[in-house]
């Protein structure tokens, strides 16, 4: 069988034709070779059947670990919050999903991802509504898993608002984000033809922006959202006093918050390992290593700078406060997971810890800011998801390994070379990448939705009235309590509200 393999290797090769006496011998030569052929292509295809049912079960899986993790946003605000509005924030969670699925459908995909005849670095151009998905490059898989990231965003900028926003205003802002502010940096970073990316045929620096699973596309741009969001609307209403002394605004609920937490490490499981999108991919001249060993490699990653985070947090916050604070822990554990979301796949896991390490830092040096400054974020979003998605795209710049490099994006082809970080011996290119692209998303984003919530504002749609502020949204938005026992001198439900402003005016 090997003789007859190599005789029809040559053959091709050479492209001449095989001339066979008509004999009994060659008759039967003949039938051999045809059914040697049949079985190769049979057994061919049954290997890419299988080898594309696995990665897409892969991609799904981790599309749904994902997803999983909206639960774990819904629980993290709704403890955060005080109970009078724990009703609205889940419900703005809600709406993320639902109003981000519809645009992310009909534009943001096609915005991140249409590649075709006019495709260009800064927007897609195609598959607008999913049209011409399926195809050679994308299936229904690969937008789902996509779709999950993109209400994520909304996600993070939804906790800065909290507390004191007009429900129409969360309607408008997550259609935009999640239909055209996001997936345009998406195409930059994670498109094929994307200016900033690194599978590009023209690497910026002759390296691209290496964001693996989105510490800038993802958390950097809902921070910056966020910023803007919260700096226009202004602090809560009692968050300073008269001499501009922070106020403790405590969340009703540690418990909430603790799930929360958990189940978003949970789904980080998704976040950063699933951004390989096929698992099932052999590195050459290794043995036994491929995408599987990267996946495992980068879930460690991950565990490791959300451990560290959380542990110098604990104790940091410790030195400052003198008590041990969970909720501050828990966020600890969130800004180490944010960072690490840009290299999880390109650095060694002692990396991982010295990512986690600074990331804590960041977060404790960024809440000291923010209260001299009097910017009020009820769920620190912009310090952990700008500020430490921020620093995540400089570590990797600093610390991605050339191996790691070449598995994550070149399937560990042989002979391949690729700036790497800096401190690892691999030149500058890189971190200027990275350096890029930090800059380029702040830009970005405050220009697009720094006006958007400006305008919101002029048109007294984006802040709801004092009075309603201080009875809670809850009641004074949506028509009761997220809860059954409240005081006693509190409106029970939303027609007790309207007979009290009544009597008022």
């Amino acid at each position: 069988m090997i003789q007859l393999r190599e005789v029809i290797s040559s053959l091709s090769l050479h492209h001449q034709p095989f001339p066979l006496p008509k004999t009994p011998l060659s008759l039967s030569l003949s039938l051999s070779l045809s059914l040697s052929l049949k079985v190769q292509m049979e057994v061919s295809s049954w290997e890419e059947s299988v080898t594309a049912s696995i990665n897409t079960i892969y991609l799904l899986f981790s599309a749904y670990l994902v997803f999983v993790m909206q639960l774990g946003f819904a629980m993290l605000c709704a403890g955060s919050v005080r109970a009078k509005n724990a009703m609205n924030i889940m419900l703005t969670n809600v709406v993320d999903a639902v109003v981000g699925s519809i645009s992310y459908y009909l534009f943001g995909f096609a915005f991140a991802f249409g590649e075709g005849s006019n495709s260009n670095p800064f927007i897609g151009t195609s598959f607008f509504a999913l049209f011409s998905i399926p195809n050679d490059t994308y299936d229904y898989s690969f937008f789902l898993y996509q779709w999950a990231f993109a209400i994520a965003v909304a996600g993070i900028t939804s906790g800065s608002i909290a507390e004191r926003t007009q429900f129409t205003a969360y309607l408008i802002f997550s259609f935009f984000l999640t239909g055209f502010v996001y997936p345009i940096v998406a195409h930059w970073v994670w498109s094929s033809s994307g200016w900033l990316s690194a599978s590009s045929s023209a690497l910026l620096f002759g390296s691209g922006a290496i964001d693996f699973a989105g510490s800038g596309v993802v958390h950097l741009v809902g921070g910056i959202a966020g910023l803007w969001g919260s700096f226009i609307e202004g602090p809560r209403v009692g968050r300073f006093d008269a001499f501009g002394r922070p106020v403790q605004m405590r969340g009703h609920n540690a418990t909430l918050v603790v799930l929360g937490t958990f189940l978003l490490w949970f789904g980080w499981f998704g976040f950063n390992p699933g951004s390989f999108d096929k698992i099932l991919v052999a590195y050459p001249n290794t043995t036994g290593q491929g995408n599987w060993t990267g996946v495992g490699r980068t879930a460690v990653t991950t565990t490791l700078a959300g451990s560290t985070a959380g542990i110098i947090t604990l104790f940091g916050r410790r030195l400052l406060i003198g008590h041990w604070d969970a909720l501050d822990v828990c966020n600890g554990v969130l800004g180490g997971f944010v960072a690490i979301t840009s290299g999880c796949s390109v650095v060694e896991p002692w990396a991982a810890i010295v990512c986690g390490f600074f990331a804590a830092w960041v977060l404790i040096g960024l809440n000291i800011l923010a209260l001299k400054l009097k910017f009020d974020d009820p769920l620190e979003a912009t310090q952990l998801h700008g500020g430490c998605g921020a620093w995540g795209l400089i570590f990797t710049g600093l610390f991605a390994k050339e191996e790691f490099v070449i598995q994550a994006y070149n399937s560990g082809e042989s002979g391949v070379e690729r700036p790497y970080g800096v401190l690892m011996g691999g030149g500058w290119g890189l971190l200027g990448a990275q350096v890029v692209e930090v800059l380029v998303i702040a830009a970005w984003v405050s220009l697009t939705m720094g006006p958007l919530f400006y305008a919101l504002h002029k048109l007294r749609v984006l802040r709801i009235a004092i009075d309603e502020e201080v009875a809670g949204l809850d009641i004074s938005s949506h028509g009761g309590y997220a809860y059954a026992h409240q005081e006693e001198n509190q409106p029970r439900f939303y027609a007790d509200y309207v007979r009290i402003q009544s009597d008022q005016s």
